[in-house]
């Protein structure tokens, strides 16, 4: 729950994308946004830095958190914007697929390094530090590059010479109502985000059955999320060769199947069915603990794809950051269902009889989706882009 509520932040996403939109600094709309975003994660992680790690603190370190997440989601809303930009002038889903390698890239390398440092120093502080260095850089970059993008101009001579704040503001939010209205954004949006609701999420449990009954190294579930990344970027890679060239109904059907199959692994586990196959635990979690997980955050990329395609001028961060932001409220519900459920089956504690109860109900929920899969258009490819009423 702690951890939901550092996410809440990120659910504010849309303010920022319309911000974004709608509100110049200068005559730039998105690095100025990108230097606020890296600023404020630069003053939440160098605070952790320096401060002690005692119960005292805590609600400094909560607050930094906050803080932190709210600049993340203020660069990450730029970010998506700049990539839908620029990808109307390239093929579609290229830019998309080379951002999602780049960011599975980053995840790896930094899961990397900070297990690295961890195991080497034992002190957290010390990647605290080191972010905080990689924040300042970021920031120097962010404002010494001028901005160049093709809506920047344009924008500043349509929107800041002939209205004013308010009217921009008010324009770019029913502009936002307008996008989203539409059918063939509406419908996907509602599917992947209750595809994502409906399944409860049971990570934190099975964290406390893996460290607490099976007594694993926590390092083994560190190096199992490097290998989710790796996972990820494989499938991004699969993606921009073959599987953007299949409709988007059919592909989503098929990667929602695979991650009911893929959570069943967290079954096999549980019943120590691995070690009836002579897999010891350590190997099968670090081979198959983060599957569903980088299945999960792959699907996101077709819809990205999806909605850059659509995405009407002028308002990629609005509904970029709509998107995200609704992502990040069905994981909160999510995880709220996945507390619940853990609670009233009766896991709890060292108590992990019902455990197999608990995958299994979060497998079939994972298939609910496939029962409204028409809301998305039937024909539409990343290649074709045919859009087909539903």
């Amino acid at each position: 729950m702690l951890c939901n509520a550092g996410n809440l932040p990120l659910v504010a996403k849309p303010l920022f994308g319309v911000l974004s939109d709608a509100v110049y600094v200068g005559r730039a709309h998105r690095l100025p946004y990108i230097s606020i975003g890296a600023l404020l994660q630069l003053m939440a992680w160098g605070t952790l830095a320096v401060i002690p790690v005692t119960g005292d603190t805590f609600p400094t370190q909560m607050a930094c958190i906050l803080i932190g997440n709210l600049g993340a989601s203020v660069t990450e809303v730029v970010s998506d914007a700049v990539v839908t930009e620029f990808s109307r002038t390239q093929k579609a889903g290229v830019l998309q697929s080379y951002a999602f390698i780049v960011l599975a890239a980053g995840s790896l390398l930094g899961n990397l390094s900070g297990g690295y440092v961890l195991l080497r120093t034992q002190e957290p502080k010390t990647m605290f530090s080191a972010f905080s260095i990689l924040l300042g850089l970021q920031l120097a970059l962010s404002l010494s590059t001028k901005e160049t993008l093709p809506s920047s101009h344009r924008n500043w001579n349509i929107r800041h010479v002939r209205t004013s704040l308010s009217d921009n503001l008010r324009k770019q939010f029913s502009n936002l109502r307008t996008a989203i209205s539409e059918e063939q954004i509406f419908y996907p949006l509602m599917w992947i985000m209750t595809s994502f609701a409906v399944v409860p999420i049971l990570s934190g449990t099975m964290f406390c059955f893996q460290t607490q009954h099976l007594k694993l190294d926590p390092s083994v579930i560190g190096l199992s999320k490097v290998v989710g990344q790796v996972m990820v970027l494989s499938l991004t890679v699969l993606y921009n060769k073959y599987l953007k060239k299949i409709p988007l109904r059919q592909l989503v059907a098929g990667v929602q199947t695979m991650y009911a199959l893929a959570v069943l692994s967290d079954l096999v586990l549980v019943k120590q069915v691995n070690l009836m196959l002579g897999i010891p635990n350590e190997i099968h979690v670090l081979c198959f603990s983060a599957l569903a997980e980088a299945i999960a955050q792959f699907k996101v990329l077709p819809f990205s794809v999806l909605l850059s395609s659509q995405c009407p001028p002028g308002c990629e961060g609005s509904l970029f950051a709509f998107f995200t932001s609704g992502l990040v409220f069905s994981a909160i519900v999510s995880g709220v269902f996945g507390v619940g459920l853990s609670s009233l089956i009766g896991v709890s504690g060292g108590d992990y009889t019902s455990f197999p109860l608990c995958i299994l109900l979060q497998s079939l929920a994972a298939l609910l989706p496939l029962g409204w899969i028409s809301f998305l258009p039937e024909k539409w490819t990343a290649d074709g882009k045919i859009l087909k009423p539903r």
